[in-house]
């Protein structure tokens, strides 16, 4: 499919980002259309260009977004879309593991994919507090004590069993993408996005037998607290905030729509896994 406009979004403090949306704007103007977030226009003084949320872009017809900055700008635009666009990073940040692409190609990369590319996609975690719906998850939910150096007690269940009955400073639920984030720093295994899985480590268990579980990916996951007078608080992929008290229940499931990201064939899992990581 030949792109016919793209959708650019980046970071906002950092000079070298800004002048990437510049340099990719006053590039592609004239070849493709062009929507810039707010935010993204008005920092980067962008005025050549359609000005649109990132929430509306795929109904203003854009085929994809290039998103310019670090891990942190990628996870945040896909949970701002319900249903995300196919999405190129290019890497303006420190880590760097979900772009794909060097700031010094960014151009020629763009170039050869406005006509046409294939995407990955990437699993989801839907995420239910008491029944209400918070953003969805690309990488990893964290449930951890609100309060420093203050353990929790939680109750895991997969699919109405219980997995887990633990005291920790807090849990992990993270998809095969965030295996390499947060979850792989608690001790977690890496799994390769293609595995249907979804990751449960405890943090710092106060308990010899407790270790992370690998279940599949269609199973319902839900935890909840067992100590009164205590709460957790809930961060989605680092982005969202939010709180969780006794008798409170998040429940995590597959969510419907995919992240999306734009295969350049730069690099494969395993070699990233090397090159970022080792």
């Amino acid at each position: 499919m030949k792109v016919r406009k793209i959708g650019i979004v980046s970071r906002y403090d950092k000079a070298d980002a800004r002048e990437m949306v510049k340099t990719v704007v006053e590039h592609f103007k004239d070849k493709v259309g062009i929507a810039v977030t707010p935010n993204s226009a008005s920092y980067c003084k962008i005025t050549d260009a359609e000005i649109i949320p990132i929430e509306r872009m795929r109904e203003a017809g854009v085929d994809l977004i290039v998103s310019i900055g670090g891990d942190g700008t990628v996870l945040r635009n896909i949970s701002k879309m319900d249903d995300p666009l196919p999405l190129l990073g290019i890497h303006m940040g420190n880590l760097g593991f979900l772009v794909e692409t060097a700031a010094e190609d960014a151009i020629p990369t763009i170039e050869r994919i406005l006509d046409g590319f294939e995407y990955e996609e990437r699993k989801r975690l839907r995420v239910m507090l008491n029944g209400r719906e918070l953003p969805s998850a690309t990488n990893e939910v964290v449930l951890t004590t609100a309060r420093p150096a203050k353990i929790m007690a939680f109750r895991i269940t997969v699919d109405h069993c219980m997995i887990e009955e633990i005291r920790a400073d807090g849990v992990v639920i993270a998809t095969p993408t965030g295996s390499t984030a947060y979850a792989m720093s608690a001790g977690g295994p890496i799994i390769d996005p293609r595995v249907n899985a979804t990751l449960i480590v405890p943090l710092a268990p106060f308990k010899l037998s407790a270790r992370p579980w690998v279940v599949p990916s269609d199973r319902s996951i839900r935890v909840e607290i067992t100590i009164p007078e205590k709460e957790a608080a809930i961060v989605i992929d680092g982005q969202h905030n939010f709180t969780m008290k006794m008798n409170d229940v998040i429940t995590l499931t597959e969510a419907p729509n995919p992240a999306r990201f734009v295969s350049t064939d730069i690099t494969g899992f395993y070699q990233k896994v090397e090159s970022k990581l080792r």
